[in-house]
């Protein structure tokens, strides 16, 4: 059974900062994409970051609304994604979600592999 493992989240002052990490025992991330989503009470999960297979060649994106304050980051060696959230804001509570898609997924839409998520809350 795939397993994605997330951790890493917490309760932080709005302007603080956390690292989310997530590690799988059976899904090689270099050869998938990465990605961090997160959903917030009565909202859709919505993407946040992701990285693309692959090694000095792996591309980034970001949602609009954390592009600047996120960073995607991938260790190979540690088979481990991370997300690093600067400067965070009220708005970025919500459940946090690791997620990989194996080549040939569409990289939209609510596919691939999902980890139990990790909570994340900002207090004002």
């Amino acid at each position: 059974q795939v397993q994605l493992v997330e951790s890493g989240g917490g309760l932080v002052q709005a302007g603080g900062s956390l690292r989310l990490s997530c590690t799988s025992a059976n899904i090689i991330f270099s050869l998938n994409d990465m990605g961090w989503y997160r959903q917030a009470p009565g909202k859709q999960r919505e993407m946040v970051a992701r990285i693309s297979r692959g090694d000095d060649d792996a591309t980034v994106d970001y949602s609009g609304a954390v592009k600047g304050r996120f960073t995607i980051s991938r260790d190979n060696a540690k088979n481990t994604i991370s997300l690093e959230m600067n400067n965070l804001r009220p708005e970025d509570t919500a459940v946090y979600y690791c997620n990989s898609r194996r080549p040939g997924v569409p990289p939209e839409g609510d596919f691939g592999d999902w980890g139990q998520g990790t909570q994340v809350t900002v207090q004002s």
